[in-house]
């Protein structure tokens, strides 16, 4: 299996592409590239909890050590919580050891600069680049070898979401709610009731609770793979379901009653949150569903699109001053306290507007516009997938029905709805996601334009 560097992070699977020679190389790569601007960079390190994060981590230390980077070990921690690390003791970066929703044999390099967001491709660019040279090009004499400390990252992070103006734990602990997580057998699994319990919520069940990275069944937060949770929230009357990825920077919630409130409304019901307070405009990716824009509408205002990863979506959060943002995947992006997907903060958004509202998650769910999005896969093996998309986007360009986007990939705009085609960043596929009015509606664009994909 080929190791996939790009904007998301340096990803393989463990013992077949990634292993202890490429951790070093990349991570000395990393070291060397901080130490362009700073002799002595503070390096923070966080892992999910997969089983090989804790041999990794130990290599990635040891040699961020070698290279002359001081490290700040936040252990098992939430990428977020990492991100925060970077703040807490003005980093020079970060490496955070997660590949995300990957199933359990795959682990990552995932790289983030002084302002705890990821590299930009431009600066990702040039670390890969600096990874061709041997690793020892940065190592360092023995007066130079890093220093090494330990942090817990959590407090600090639930501490400043605590001190958001947008939040009240005592207006939460007022609601009584009762919470179901799952875990997924990783870092959500304390980092999340951790959160609750700060905000006031003490009826809590946590499923998959126990953190052995054996993940309890396919850890990216779909409805296929998370029936376990609705059923336990219907099950038990629980007000709302928190469903997060191995390093809970993605979430999803189960709304009371037991249906699955999808990843594609997180940053929606965030966002609608937030503009109830805020002013501004909001950003989501290509991918993500119409109701964004829906909801920048309902508030008065604008809504802008960015290619596909964290990164591109933050580097248009900036530019264009957006008060909060996301990916339809499931994250939630709010710059106040960091320009990072947050499953944590995200969780606090919606327990606050459901708190104020006086409603329940379902209730303000029939509020939102009815859009079905169907997420389909291809595998890239034959496929030249270059060669293919611009074959897409020429024959849709001549048609008069279609708006054709090709900043990432290629997105067609059409009167039933969208499709957006585009190589993954995080596995070997071509991912195909489309937007409908119906769940029908919406497969069949998906299987439309996949067969055109194979046809070509």
């Amino acid at each position: 299996m080929p190791l996939i560097a790009s904007v998301s992070g340096i990803r393989g699977v463990v013992g077949d592409g990634l292993d202890a020679a490429v951790l070093v190389r990349y991570t000395a790569a990393f070291a060397g590239w901080l130490r362009q601007t700073e002799d002595r960079p503070t390096v923070v390190v966080g892992r999910d909890g997969r089983d090989t994060g804790e041999v990794c981590a130990r290599i990635v230390t040891a040699t961020l050590q070698a290279s002359g980077c001081d490290v700040v070990d936040g252990g098992l921690a939430t990428t977020p919580s990492v991100a925060m690390g970077v703040l807490k003791h003005e980093a020079s970066g970060a490496i955070i050891l997660s590949a995300s929703h990957n199933p359990a044999e795959w682990n990552a390099l995932k790289l983030l600069g002084p302002s705890s967001a990821f590299l930009t491709p431009e600066e990702g660019g040039e670390v890969l680049k600096m990874a061709e040279q041997e690793p020892a090009a940065y190592a360092v004499g023995h007066k130079e070898v890093g220093s090494y400390v330990q942090d817990d990252l959590l407090p600090y992070h639930i501490e400043k979401i605590l001190a958001l103006n947008l939040i009240d734990p005592e207006a939460i602990r007022a609601r009584g709610f009762r919470v179901v997580v799952d875990g997924i057998n990783s870092v959500g699994a304390f980092a999340i009731p951790a959160l609750l319990r700060e905000l006031g919520v003490s009826d809590i069940e946590v499923l998959n609770g126990e953190v052995n990275g054996q993940f309890a069944h396919n850890p990216e937060p779909l409805p296929h793979n998370v029936t376990g949770i609705m059923e336990r929230v219907k099950a038990s009357g629980a007000d709302l379901g928190v469903v997060v990825d191995p390093d809970a920077d993605r979430l999803a919630f189960v709304e009371d009653g037991g249906a699955f409130f999808g990843e594609e409304l997180t940053q929606v019901v965030a966002a609608d949150f937030v503009l109830g307070h805020t002013p501004g405009p909001i950003v989501t990716n290509l991918s993500s569903s119409r109701a964004m824009d829906d909801i920048a509408a309902k508030h008065g205002q604008e809504s802008h699109r960015a290619a596909v990863g964290e990164i591109n979506v933050v580097q248009e959060m900036r530019r264009v001053g957006a008060i909060v943002g996301g990916e339809g995947a499931g994250g939630v992006i709010l710059p106040k306290l960091h320009y990072g997907r947050d499953a944590l903060v995200g969780v606090a958004l919606t327990l606050q507007y459901l708190a104020e509202s006086g409603k329940a998650l379902s209730e303000i769910r029939a509020g939102y516009p009815a859009y079905h999005i169907a997420k389909h896969k291809l595998p890239l093996a034959g496929l030249d997938a270059k060669t293919l998309l611009a074959s897409l986007a020429e024959s849709y360009e001549a048609a008069p029905e279609a708006r054709v986007s090709t900043v990432d990939g290629v997105k067609v705009d059409l009167p039933e709805g969208w499709v957006h085609v585009r190589t993954s960043n995080t596995e070997p596929i071509v991912r195909v996601y489309a937007e409908a009015e119906t769940a029908a509606g919406a497969d069949a664009l998906a299987e439309r334009f996949k067969r055109e994909l194979v046809e070509a």
